[in-house]
């Protein structure tokens, strides 16, 4: 008897429908074809195992076993549960009523227990886009997938739930999220604010104009300066997630299993913060069969580098291209792939290998050339790439010791809110533009262009400071930046002027 099941394989960030044909004739052999990995071919074991201690045997004849498209390599366990209803069923022992309406998915345990999968989300979606009446599933991915209104989704613990569900003898009520009322409970619910920082007005400035226009941003100063507490808090201050940013969030972060069983939809900004000894795959995503990396990962949210010039160069160098097309292409021999990347890069480093170049109260020990050769680790063409580069010093005791209150993230987020707002209005007729941040050449010269007295002060620091033509650009952006969270309507003198002291790393003689 032939019969047909349904699961999926997740390719990227998007599933594909898996057609499982079982043939059960006479005879003792099992086959199974349609490219399966290791994982899948071992699936006999479990399914024997978990049938023999929930009470069912599996066929004692012939079965042949198709995974289509058979083009599509399949991997991991969680094609156990699909496999094992499919066998029953056509061995008889399972209605086959309502095979064709669900997708069925899930890791067997040797006692019929089902396990946590991948990449739940981007079924759900794909399931109700190619009209299945529902998904049944492990219970712990039943929240995540209840994401997906217009499908019926089943979470059970043990494959004899699923047995009994087709057999009629058993009903399992579909899960049911609300959606928009789970998202925005949760969308404003910060556990750091700004305001634990102490003084550094300058750089609190600074990440305010880099959340308000989307700009990367790399932080210079000592050690103890506060440069990941400040990095930490920068989320706090951005808009908040959108239902469809957090929902293409959730699907990058749902198919390398990031997502718990209590939580249906991210509604935080993301915040990634790599170690050091990081490699160039696990950064941009990549492997055997593509997997996302940290930086999409970080994908409408933070990408934080902590001590940038201890990353590999080679780790840096990756980074460049993602970081102008917000986005990540993976090739291989037969297919490639892309991951969305579109995140704002906060990096921070000493001013020298000791830490105190340039510090008020210490002297730098370091050799002469030596600071220039550790800034010279992070390459031209990627620092170019950085809009704002801030030098951080010390907070002096008085600002730490003082019990004033500082602004909190609330306060900046209102204006950085409405500096988007601006933005949104301005880019609304343009494709994969949303803050200033992404606009092109062209698009600088129509919303961008300085008053005479900025054009003149941009051309002397041009000249002094031997700036790039993208550096040029950055400072023009950075000013529009300005210039919208004063609600200005265009770039005066007095933005150019502070979009020019966010180049710090620019100036001539900073590292000797």
């Amino acid at each position: 008897m032939l019969v047909k099941t349904f699961g999926a394989a997740v390719q990227g960030i998007n599933a594909t429908i898996v057609t499982i044909e079982v043939n059960v004739s006479q005879g003792i052999r099992f086959l199974l074809v349609g490219l399966p990995d290791n994982a899948v071919k071992e699936s006999h074991e479990r399914i024997a195992s978990a049938l023999d201690y929930t009470g069912y045997k599996l066929p004692r004849k012939q079965i042949v076993i198709n995974m289509a498209p058979a083009d599509i390599r399949k991997e991991g366990s969680a094609y156990d549960l699909p496999l094992a209803i499919g066998m029953l069923a056509a061995a008889g022992t399972i209605k086959t009523d309502l095979l064709e309406q669900y997708i069925i998915m899930g890791e067997l345990s040797l006692d019929g227990g089902l396990q946590p999968l991948k990449g739940v989300l981007p079924i759900a979606i794909k399931a109700r886009e190619e009209g299945f009446k529902g998904l049944i599933l492990p219970k712990q991915n039943a929240k995540e997938a209840a994401v997906v209104n217009n499908l019926d989704v089943l979470g059970v613990e043990n494959i004899k739930e699923v047995i009994e569900f087709l057999n009629n003898k058993f009903k399992i009520e579909p899960l049911l999220v609300d959606t928009r009322e789970e998202f925005f409970s949760s969308l404003n619910q910060l556990d750091i604010n700004f305001s634990d920082v102490k003084g550094q007005e300058n750089v609190k400035r600074a990440l305010e104009v880099a959340a308000a226009g989307g700009h990367n941003i790399i932080m210079v100063g000592p050690p103890g300066a506060g440069k990941s507490m400040l990095a930490k808090r920068l989320p706090t201050i951005l808009p908040p997630l959108s239902l469809h940013e957090a929902l293409e969030t959730t699907k990058i972060h749902s198919v390398v299993g990031n997502i718990d069983s209590n939580t249906s939809l991210i509604s935080q900004r993301p915040f990634r913060s790599p170690h050091h000894t990081i490699s160039d795959v696990a950064l941009v995503g990549g492997g055997a069969f593509p997997q996302p990396g940290e930086i999409s990962l970080a994908h409408n949210g933070v990408l934080f580098l902590d001590e940038l010039p201890e990353f590999k160069r080679t780790v840096l160098e990756v980074m460049r291209q993602p970081l102008e097309d917000r986005k990540i292409c993976i090739s291989r021999a037969k297919f490639s792939i892309e991951f969305p990347a579109s995140f704002m890069l906060v990096a921070s480093m000493n001013p020298c290998p000791c830490g105190y170049y340039n510090h008020p109260d210490r002297n730098c020990v370091c050799g002469a050339g030596v600071v220039q050769k550790y800034l010279g680790r992070i390459s031209g063409p990627l620092l170019d790439r950085i809009d704002i580069h801030i030098e951080i010093v010390p907070v002096p005791f008085e600002k730490l010791s003082e019990m004033k209150d500082a602004e909190n993230s609330e306060q900046v987020r209102n204006r950085v809110i409405k500096a988007r707002q601006i933005q949104e209005l301005r880019f609304k007729d343009i494709d994969g533009v949303y803050n200033n941040a992404q606009m092109s050449s062209k698009q600088q010269h129509r919303y961008a262009e300085p008053d005479k007295a900025g054009s003149e002060l941009l051309k002397n620091a041009m000249q002094r400071l031997n700036l790039s033509a993208r550096a040029y650009d950055r400072i023009i952006k950075v000013a529009r930046t300005i210039a919208d969270l004063e609600g200005a309507e265009n770039i005066l003198s007095n933005h150019i002027a502070e979009a020019i002291n966010y180049r710090n790393l620019d100036r001539e003689g900073w590292a000797g």
